[in-house]
C-alpha cells in the first residue's frame, strides 16, 4: 500500500493513543511487525505557542519509521503553520485528528467536533497538504451523533481536499467506545474514495483483523486498545494475513521480558521519574490473563522506580 508516495509494507498500523503512544512503545510495536505507526496527538496551537511539551511528542526516532505525527486544531491557518513546525522533526506523514472524543478536545471544536463541520474538515485538510511536502492523512469517526453518521461525506470532502488516506473508526462520537463498532461504515467509506482507507475499532486479535479486511476491504487495519500490554498482535497479524504458520501463545515468562525491555526504555527516553509513573498502566495491561493478575496490578500501581518493577517481576517467576 502506499500513502502518497511513502510506500507502506505490511497489514496492521498502531493507532494514536494519548499518553501510550510514546516514543518507547511505537519502537516496541514496530520491532514486533507492526508496518506503520502514528505518534500521540499534538495540539497545534501548542506548536504554534511554542510549546516544548508539544514538540516533545513529536520526537521520531529510525526505529519507527515509517511514522507519522498527529495533529489536532480547528483553524486551517494554525493547523498549517503546525504542521511546518512538525516537519523539523522529519515525520513521513502528518496526520489530521478529526475523531477524538474526549470531552476537552472535542468540546473546544477539535477532534471529532469537526465531523459537524464537512466544509471545515476540508479546509483544514488543504491547509495541511499546501503546507508540507509530505502525504497527509485524517482519522475519522462515523460521525458526530446517530443523527450525524457522516463519515463517507467527510471522507469525500478530505479526499477532494488531498488527503492522501483516511482512518475510519467504527464509533460515533457520542458512542465514545462502547457498544461494538460499525465495520459497515468503513466499507461504505472504502467504495466512496479511491484513497486508501485503513479501518479502526474492536481489533483484539489477528482472526478480527481478517475479518475486517475481508468484510470491509480496508487497505490496513490500524489497532488501538488491543495493542495494550499485547505487542504480538502485530506479528500474529502478520502471520495470519501472510498465510504464514500461527505463532505459539505468549508466555507469562515472554511477557515479563517485554514488559521489562519496555519500561527500561520508557526510562531512558523520559527519565525514571517521569517513566514509572506512566508505567504503572502498561504493567497492568502486561498482567492481563496471568494467574493472580488483580493482586500484579495493585501491586503494580505503587512502583516509583525500576527497581520495584523487576522485584515484581521476580515474585512473579517465583
Amino acid at each position: 500500500m502506499k500513502i502518497g508516495n511513502k510506500e507502506i509494507n505490511g497489514y496492521a498500523a498502531l493507532a494514536p493513543m494519548a499518553g501510550v503512544t510514546d516514543r518507547a512503545f511505537r519502537e516496541l510495536c514496530v520491532s514486533f511487525g507492526a508496518s506503520y505507526v502514528v505518534g500521540e496527538m499534538v495540539s497545534a496551537k501548542g506548536l504554534v505557542y511554542g510549546s516544548e511539551k508539544s514538540r516533545e511528542l513529536l520526537v521520531l526516532s529510525e526505529k519507527e519509521r515509517p511514522a507519522a505525527v498527529q495533529l489536532f486544531g480547528n483553524e486551517p491557518e494554525t493547523m498549517a503553520k503546525a504542521a511546518k513546525i512538525a516537519m523539523e522533526y522529519s515525520p513521513d506523514i502528518i496526520d489530521i485528528n478529526m475523531g477524538c472524543p474526549a470531552p476537552k478536545i472535542a468540546m473546544n471544536g477539535c477532534g471529532a467536533a469537526l465531523m459537524k463541520e464537512p466544509e471545515l474538515c476540508g479546509r483544514i485538510v488543504r491547509a495541511v497538504k499546501d503546507a508540507v511536502p509530505v502525504p497527509v492523512t485524517v482519522k475519522l469517526r462515523k460521525g458526530w451523533d446517530k443523527n450525524t453518521v457522516n463519515a463517507v461525506e467527510v471522507a469525500k470532502i478530505c479526499e477532494a481536499s488531498g488527503a492522501d488516506a483516511v482512518t475510519i473508526h467504527g464509533r460515533t462520537r457520542e458512542q465514545q467506545y462502547m457498544p461494538a463498532a460499525d465495520w459497515e461504515i468503513i466499507k461504505q467509506v472504502k467504495r466512496a474514495v479511491r484513497i486508501p482507507v485503513i479501518g479502526n475499532g474492536d481489533i483484539t486479535s489477528a482472526e478480527l483483523a481478517a475479518e475486517m479486511v475481508e468484510r470491509t476491504g480496508c487497505d490496513m487495519v490500524m489497532i488501538g486498545r488491543g495493542a495494550l500490554g499485547n505487542p504480538w498482535i502485530f506479528s500474529e497479524i502478520s502471520r495470519l494475513l501472510g498465510h504464514d504458520r500461527p505463532s505459539l501463545p505468549v508466555s507469562d515468562a515472554e511477557r515479563i521480558t517485554v514488559l521489562l525491555r519496555h519500561v527500561a526504555r520508557m526510562c531512558e527516553y523520559k527519565g525514571e521519574n517521569v517513566a514509572m509513573r506512566e508505567a504503572r498502566k502498561h504493567a497492568a495491561w502486561y498482567f492481563k490473563g496471568m494467574r493472580g493478575a488483580a493482586a500484579l496490578r495493585k501491586r503494580a500501581v505503587e512502583m516509583n522506580n525500576y527497581e520495584d518493577l523487576i522485584e515484581l517481576c521476580r515474585s512473579i517467576d517465583g
